[in-house]
């Protein structure tokens, strides 16, 4: 009967009036010890509530009841799909909202009801994984900055793929110690983009000369990202290069030059399709006629593959040495093997070019430290 004078004093009571009497309708229920008969009728008073044209009242009725783990579950789920100002107390703090009520709202709400989500004290990885897929660029900035957001790599993955192309999404995923080396490879990329897309860079360079250097410069981090992480995450990165056709003759070159053997070994099991102990072993120990033959089982022609083999036992060499540069090391004796070949116009001489400016590079790189120790 008390319910039932309630819902027809709310019909003619003020704004005011309804705010205060949704509000302690809400602490009411939530506090008070009820028979199920008063406690149904009550729910029933506040889903009424839910229809009342002022968003004061339903504000009034979310603050009541949002933080509660025993609120009415039917009643925090209209309420999180209120407007922003009624829905953010049921979105950011109730406990009642599941992994599955949080995805759905992310895939059927609005920018705001995301940035909500992003915001909650704790955000699991499948509503994470959702923000990552559909949401906006502060809805990421948000959920990146949340410490209370956890974040799986194929999610980071995902967001760089999205917006590694914003400067603040990008900064803040290679702050994180967790990001898998594909998604920094995948930023690398972005910032090897934009330097390229500058009209000012491409007036002073030129485009065909900019897009080399972006290329040579984007071959060089993933190379410094192949030898810092660990082995464990190794094949992903080399899966990921060969979806996006970047384990190229030179790039491999590149990488046994600068004794990448790791990153390197992984790269040929995955072209070849040979078992990784097997390869392992023909690059430590097999002969010149096994050695040619896993290359060219890998993919590489023949007059590339013989650059290969003598770059592997260059590799192997150098390596047992413990003074002197590796990546010097090689570069110049293989110069040195194919002097005769530089400057050609296919692709052993394009290959013996990117070997050359590898060894310049690494030539002035030591005369610096030279200098370095000299002055001191």
């Amino acid at each position: 009967m008390i319910i039932e004078a309630f819902l027809r004093w709310a019909e003619t009571a003020k704004t005011a009036d309804r705010a205060a009497a949704a509000s302690a309708l809400g602490r009411v229920y939530l506090k008070s010890e009820m028979s199920d008969e008063r406690r149904d009728a009550a729910e029933k008073a506040m889903t009424y509530l839910l229809d009342d044209p002022s968003p004061r009242v339903r504000l009034a009725l979310a603050e009541a009841i949002a933080w509660a783990p025993h609120a009415p579950r039917n009643i925090i789920l209209s309420l999180a799909e209120d407007q922003p100002e009624i829905a953010c107390h049921a979105v950011t703090c109730s406990p009642i909202l599941t992994d599955a009520d949080l995805v759905d709202l992310a895939a059927r709400g609005s920018g705001a009801t995301r940035m909500l989500i992003a915001a909650r004290a704790h955000v699991t990885r499948p509503v994470s994984a959702a923000l990552a897929e559909v949401g906006d660029e502060d809805e990421i900035l948000c959920l990146l900055e949340n410490d209370g957001a956890s974040i799986s790599a194929q999610s980071l993955k995902r967001i760089a793929e999205r917006l590694g192309d914003v400067g603040d999404i990008r900064n803040l995923l290679l702050d994180r110690i967790d990001l898998p080396a594909d998604a920094r490879q995948l930023l690398t990329q972005h910032v090897s983009n934009a330097l390229v897309g500058l009209p000012l860079a491409q007036a002073a360079i030129g485009l065909q000369r900019l897009q080399r250097i972006s290329r040579e410069a984007t071959e060089a981090a993933i190379i410094s990202i192949a030898g810092d992480i660990a082995p464990i995450e190794v094949p992903d990165l080399v899966e990921h290069l060969r979806l996006n056709d970047r384990l190229t003759p030179s790039f491999l070159m590149h990488a046994l030059c600068c004794g990448k053997v790791e990153f390197f070994a992984c790269a040929i099991v995955n072209l070849s399709g040979c078992s990784d102990r097997r390869v392992r072993a023909i690059l430590a120990t097999g002969r010149m006629h096994a050695v040619r033959a896993l290359y060219e089982s890998a993919g590489l022609p023949r007059d590339i593959s013989i650059i290969f083999v003598e770059a592997t036992f260059l590799w192997r060499e150098a390596s047992r040495k413990t003074s002197g540069s590796l990546l010097g090391s090689i570069c110049g004796r293989l110069l040195q093997k194919f002097h005769s070949r530089i400057g050609q116009h296919d692709t052993v001489g394009e290959l013996l070019d990117m070997v050359e400016k590898l060894h310049v590079a690494e030539q002035r790189r030591s005369a610096r430290v030279y200098a370095s120790l000299a002055a001191a």
